[in-house]
């Protein structure tokens, strides 16, 4: 059985092999307005191979259709190879640390409550305010933040290996690829990128930090649905 894998086509699409679940979730807020939670909405029968539109312009998303051929679209990987730990701060607090890599943000917004997730690491001591650091570092599609305990554990949250196609709401756009649980990830010249549980990958065209989103979905009013 071929592994699960997404390799990355050159200025073209994702192409996922391995069987590899497909789903759509969308973000939660509750009445303040935050980011508190995933829905999942559906899976998708996408079978033991699918393309996935990188360049935010098919007629077929969110899986390709070639449209990238026909507008010529400019795909250059430019995020490069260097390792999570390699580029995230380290930001230590009482009874909890917290890696954080900004580049990799996709403005999910989860780690706005209660101040900010880098200002409730620093009064961790308190239980409950250690507890909804932890929750808002997991919630993090991107991976840009890994909240990690005492003796150096990461704490990460359990994902079967999947994709998923997000959504938000509350901004009216549609978000990023995002893949869980380890698959790997392979650019266009056959090197893999660093295996993470939780990475999100452009599909509106418009990041600078290709492949990974930087959050252009937002200012690009990027729906799966126009």
């Amino acid at each position: 059985m071929t592994a699960m894998r997404v390799t990355i086509m050159e200025d073209g699409p994702y192409l996922v092999e391995g069987w590899v679940p497909l789903a759509r979730a969308e973000i939660v807020v509750d009445d303040n307005g935050d980011a508190v939670a995933w829905r999942e909405t559906g899976r998708v029968d996408a079978g033991e191979s699918y393309a996935l539109c990188r360049c935010g312009r098919s007629g077929s998303k969110p899986f390709c259709d070639y449209t990238h051929v026909a507008i010529g679209f400019d795909g250059t990987e430019t995020a490069g190879h260097g390792s999570f730990a390699e580029t995230a701060a380290d930001i230590s607090g009482p009874k909890l640390g917290l890696m954080e890599a900004p580049k990799l943000c996709a403005r999910a917004r989860f780690c706005l409550r209660g101040g900010g997730l880098w200002h409730l690491v620093e009064r961790c001591a308190d239980p409950a305010v250690r507890a909804l650091a932890i929750e808002e570092a997991q919630l993090c599609p991107a991976g840009r933040y890994v909240a990690y305990a005492e003796d150096g554990t990461a704490l990460e949250p359990e994902f079967e290996p999947s994709i998923v196609l997000t959504e938000d709401p509350q901004k009216g756009v549609s978000g990023p690829v995002w893949v869980r649980g380890g698959v790997e990830i392979v650019d266009a010249e056959g090197a893999p990128y660093e295996i993470r549980n939780r990475v999100t990958l452009c599909r509106c065209g418009e990041s600078k930090n290709k492949p990974f989103c930087d959050g252009a979905h937002i200012a690009a009013k990027f729906r799966e649905d126009g």
